[in-house]
């Protein structure tokens, strides 16, 4: 989503390993090191060990495919939650070794896999094992393990054994049981994690890898990512694309230490729970405490010197007593100057901050209450029962749609949308916009309604929305290629609607042809959508918006209208 606003080839914050991406660091390099080490030597075991997230799997994937020798077999077992008997057959699959009877037995399994390696070895060839997550083997498949080791010619090792792990397998090959296979570890390394100097080059590596030809995040944010990561390569590559994700959502070029932070404490909350995905429960009384809130918030609204100001209007009126007694004038009369006096109970009353109201409505601010808002701006009443909220939508021909993106890209959709925000204490709060007004806009927090301007939203928001929409068929579908539906018919109508430009040639066509798929990658692009020439939802919900279909709430609606 982002990658094409910051000039990127691909998202360089995967965390999926790839030795592409693989930053040698210092403690990187000796590791891998030992590992070259281990497919090159004859004997024993090598051990590597370290936290989750330093990146142990992309080192060994760097090393089966650029570091292994051209006359090595490898077999590998990423799962070693196994029997001793599902290890060996793991093995023997993995080096296309046949047991050609008594698959079942452990001795057929290890007579075969022990030919294999003599007939290997005759060869010229090498046969690695590389087990990953270590930590998990079972103390009898630890000792076939040891076993395995066993199989040896008179001078060398047939096997070789590299076990990857966390910290955890130091602990458990530190059992006295099993100091038979400690005894033949040769080789031991433990990954640390980076250091702040490191953890600034790595953020860089990967952006460069990715294609980004200028610099992304300041030096504050990769400060912060360090003290927020403590230089856990996995943790700083969610925090880094989570606060890529935000800085796409404000359209800042530049990532910031205020926006690391917003993303760490998003992830923190992902890690606990997932908003749209957790069951939307009933709340007795929501709209009573709803009206509390209002009720709260007006109080609060009220300034700290209104009686103060109030009490002396009233002593500035004339006493009818004193006014009655005299009827000639006062021997001083009162100066009158051309300075209008200041009403003090006239001066409205400051507006909180949206923070202030987050914070102050953090009861009110989850899932159910929000949808009660964004259904109602449907017109619709949201029912505190066991169906979810996208299931009721459903059944009255809604869709829900969920996602991230831009505020640009969100008034584009025109569609009230429940918005997450951050407050300064990093804690999530689900509100529903429901109108912009130019450099404003209406949020919903807990059903009482409020205006703030467009900066203070953005600045809590990390571009994370759902809103509701109206297929043309009632049912959400993507359209593509192929496609062959009366939405296709829609499409191509709707389309030429819109702009004659975009007619095809065969209106009525139900089929999804070359042709409309181009006249689909023309309407993406001068509506600077993802130009992919498939009809999704986004696209879908544009040419609804562009038709301005009766019956739709819009973010774009005039205030008086409104009124």
């Amino acid at each position: 989503m982002y990658t094409s606003f910051f000039g990127l080839n691909e998202k360089p914050f995967s965390i999926t390993p790839d030795p592409r991406y693989l930053f040698m660091s210092e403690r990187h390099g000796e590791a891998l090191a030992h590992l070259v080490y281990g497919v090159t030597e004859s004997g024993g075991f090598i051990q590597l060990t370290g936290e989750v997230g330093t990146g142990k799997t992309t080192l060994v994937r760097t090393l089966l495919l650029n570091r292994m020798p051209e006359n090595a077999d490898v077999a590998v077992v990423l799962n070693p939650q196994l029997s001793v008997i599902e290890f060996l057959a793991t093995i023997c699959e993995e080096l296309h070794i046949d047991v050609p009877h008594n698959k079942g037995s452990i001795k057929a399994q290890t007579d075969a896999l022990n030919r294999h390696l003599l007939e290997a070895h005759a060869a010229g060839r090498r046969t690695i094992l590389v087990v990953d997550e270590a930590q998990n083997l079972a103390p009898a498949v630890l000792e076939q393990v040891r076993l395995l080791t066993n199989l040896e010619t008179a001078k060398q090792k047939l096997l070789q054994i590299i076990l990857i792990g966390q910290p955890e397998l130091r602990d458990l090959l530190a059992r006295n049981d099993l100091r038979q296979l400690a005894q033949r570890i040769t080789g031991r390394y433990h990954l640390e994690p980076l250091s702040r100097d490191e953890t600034a080059h790595y953020i860089e590596h990967r952006l460069k890898v990715a294609g980004a030809l200028g610099e992304v995040f300041d030096d504050g944010a990769k400060k912060e990512i360090f003290r927020l990561s403590l230089g856990v390569p996995r943790l700083i590559n969610v925090i880094s694309d989570r606060a890529l994700l935000g800085a796409y959502s404000l359209e800042s070029r530049r990532v910031t230490r205020r926006l690391i932070r917003r993303a760490a404490a998003e992830v923190r909350g992902q890690l606990d729970k997932s908003p749209w995905l957790r069951p939307l429960a009933a709340a007795a009384g929501i709209a009573g405490i709803a009206i509390i809130a209002a009720s709260v918030w007006s109080v609060t609204r009220q300034p700290e010197a209104m009686p103060l100001a109030s009490a002396e209007v009233i002593a500035a009126e004339p006493d009818p007593v004193q006014s009655s007694a005299a009827e000639s004038p006062p021997e001083e009369a009162p100066q009158i100057t051309d300075e209008p006096a200041l009403d003090i109970a006239e001066q409205p009353p400051p507006e909180p901050a949206l923070d202030e109201q987050l914070q102050l409505a953090g009861e009110l601010t989850g899932t159910p209450y929000a949808l009660i808002s964004l259904f109602e701006a449907w017109g619709l009443e949201y029912r505190s029962s066991a169906k979810g909220g996208c299931v009721q939508a459903g059944e009255a021909g809604l869709a829900c749609l969920y996602q991230r993106g831009s505020w640009t890209g969100l008034r584009q959709m025109d569609r009230p949308a429940i918005l997450t925000l951050v407050d300064n204490n990093g804690d999530d709060h689900e509100v529903v916009l429901t109108a912009i007004y130019g450099d404003s806009a209406e949020l919903s927090i807990g059903g009482v309604r409020v205006e703030h301007p467009v900066e203070a939203i953005t600045s809590a928001w990390f571009g994370q929305y759902m809103l509701l929409w109206r297929p043309a068929g009632g049912v959400a579908v993507a359209l593509g290629p192929g496609s062959h539906s009366p939405e296709v018919v829609w499409l191509r109508k709707s389309l030429a609607a819109i702009d004659s430009r975009y007619a095809s040639s065969q209106v009525s066509s139900d089929e999804y042809d070359a042709d409309l798929e181009q006249v689909v990658r023309a309407f993406q692009r001068d509506h600077r959508l993802d130009v992919d020439g498939l009809a999704g939802q986004q696209t879908q919900i544009i040419i609804n918006s562009l038709l301005a279909v009766d019956g739709t709430p819009r973010l774009t609606t005039p205030r008086l209208a409104r009124e």
